[in-house]
């Protein structure tokens, strides 16, 4: 019994050595994830040392020798070589205390297989882009947005063949766009806005036929708009606003058939809105205000049935405004005509019958009563300063249940203004020098100290005193400048905590300004 015990437990334990025996060669046979490249290492640590400050605490977690680890905020590495291969720190866009300082160092450079790199949002870091970015060659993404980098975009950036996203906008970069940026064919989206690049759109850039978004807004670039970019068949997205581009609108633009946003506004840009714009199909937004556009805007327009926001204002286009279709631009949602040579006598009839949002005919020589708009609960801006309407105002709120911002100023608009009810939402109201009587008890009171945050009823002849104010205001702009207002500045006007700017001067107010007022950025009492 013995021997037949000593034999089972041998059996036993020889099972049990190599049960052991196989789970270790198991194990030794199992891929081991590889641990982060040195070379990598210390490319992301030159990085870590040219910035001096990091409030977005990223930066804290690079520790350790293994960058690979997951613990490394912001790093990326290919799981079966071990080498970084993206590297991206954005800061959120509503995250304003949040950013880092300091440059951006040279060592980047040396991470051989980066595929993506984004820093952006960090806004105070300066310098310029290394030129040693140029070895990125596996790069596919290359954001810098929304920093501070300063200098030349280096020409050999055009040595990132694989390139499909270059953004970087939003920095202090000079100079010309490098022509070598022409030989990013695989470009898909390409984004220089916000800067300070000079010099015309490069000519080189014809070769860039995959782009799907093109945005080179708030530079100084000059000369005419190049007709090759009417070749970006696959263009959905074109931004050359605020510029010095000269010259007419090509019309080879009105064959991008995909666009879906179009913006030329202030340039310097001449001629006539090419008839052609109506072939646009898919477009839903043209801007080309601030121009110096001449003729008609076209008929044509009317075909755009995607289109919801219209601005065509500050050119010099003259009568007559097309009779648009009562179906055309079934879409639109926004117009603006301002400050054009139109004299439109009154508000037409397909402007005021539709379901609009936006409506600004500022400048317009509109004349007689205020406009009666059929959908009125739809409209949350109203631009109808410079004309020379007179009356109307009893009704012209009614059923305005979205309106936020109204501007009537400068128009001969007789009434008083203590009858009126103003729209529970409305956030902004402009009335100034117009020929208004009354006090200001309507415009300031219970109801609407929640929402008002501008209020200008200045050079008008509005009588009374200033009254009370409630705790829990949303006033920042308070003028009434240059009325008939008397009596003392009220105390409670320190119940203003969030005003930046206050007018009272040229009127009849007596007293001292209360000490709660300290903060105010700026008051005119004189």
């Amino acid at each position: 019994m013995q021997l037949g015990t000593w034999v089972l437990d041998l059996v036993l334990i020889c099972s049990l050595l190599n049960q052991f025996s196989g789970s270790v060669a198991e194990t030794s046979s199992t891929p081991q994830a590889p641990i982060c490249s040195e070379e990598d290492r210390a490319s992301l640590l030159g990085f870590k040392a040219s910035i001096l400050q990091d409030t977005t605490d990223t930066l804290s977690t690079w520790t350790g020798r293994d960058c690979c680890d997951g613990g490394w905020e912001g790093v990326q590495c290919n799981p079966s070589t071990g080498r970084v291969n993206v590297l991206q720190m954005q800061r959120p866009e509503r995250d304003s205390d949040t950013y880092m300082k300091g440059t951006l160092s040279p060592s980047l450079g040396n991470l051989h297989f980066l595929e993506v790199m984004v820093i952006g949002g960090m806004k105070h870091i300066t310098g310029p882009i290394p030129s040693s970015f140029s070895n990125l060659t596996r790069l596919t993404q290359l954001v810098l947005e929304d920093n501070s980098l300063g200098g030349c975009i280096p020409p050999s950036l055009g040595r990132l063949s694989l390139l499909q996203t270059l953004s970087l906008s939003g920095n202090h970069l000079k100079g010309q766009i490098p022509p070598t940026l022409g030989g990013l064919r695989n470009l898909v989206q390409l984004n220089l806005a916000r800067n300070s690049l000079t010099g015309p759109i490069p000519l080189s850039f014809k070769t860039l036929l995959n782009l799907q978004y093109l945005d080179l807004s708030y530079n100084l670039l000059s000369a005419p708009i190049p007709d090759f970019v009417g070749e970006f068949k696959n263009l959905t997205y074109l931004d050359l606003s605020n510029n010095l581009l000269t010259g007419k609108i090509p019309v080879s633009l009105f064959g991008l058939v995909n666009l879906l946003d179009l913006s030329l506004s202030y340039n310097k840009l001449a001629g006539n809105i090419p008839d052609q714009v109506g072939n646009l199909k898919s477009l839903t937004s043209l801007q080309l205000s601030g121009n110096l556009l001449t003729g008609h805007i076209p008929l044509t327009i009317s075909r755009l049935q995607n289109l919801w926001y219209l601005n065509v204002s500050r050119n010099r286009l003259s009568d007559t405004l097309p009779a648009i279709p009562t179906k055309g631009i079934p879409a639109l949602l926004s117009i603006d005509l301002s400050y054009n040579n139109l004299s439109l006598g009154s508000v037409p009839d397909w402007i005021r019958s539709k379901q609009l949002k936006d409506v600004h005919l500022a400048g317009c020589k509109l004349k007689g009563d205020l406009p009666h708009f059929t959908r009125p609960d739809s409209l949350s801006s109203i631009d109808l300063s410079d004309n020379y309407l007179v009356d109307g105002i009893s009704n012209f709120f009614t059923n305005m249940s979205s309106l936020q911002k109204v501007k009537l100023s400068n128009n001969q608009l007789r009434f008083d203004i203590s009858e009126i009810k103003l729209p529970t939402e409305l956030s902004s109201i402009d009335l100034h020098a117009n020929l208004l009587v009354g006090s200001l008890s309507t415009i300031v009171n219970n109801m609407t100290s929640s929402s008002l945050e501008v209020i200008d009823v200045s050079n008008n002849f509005i009588s009374g005193h200033i009254p009370e104010f409630v705790e829990g205001s949303s006033l920042k702009v308070l003028n009434l400048g240059s009325n008939n207002i008397s009596g003392p500045i009220p105390v409670s006007i320190s119940n203003l905590i969030e005003l930046e700017r206050l007018d009272i001067s040229r009127n009849h107010v007596l007293g001292t300004i209360p000490s709660g007022l300290g903060q105010v950025a700026e008051i005119t009492m004189a």
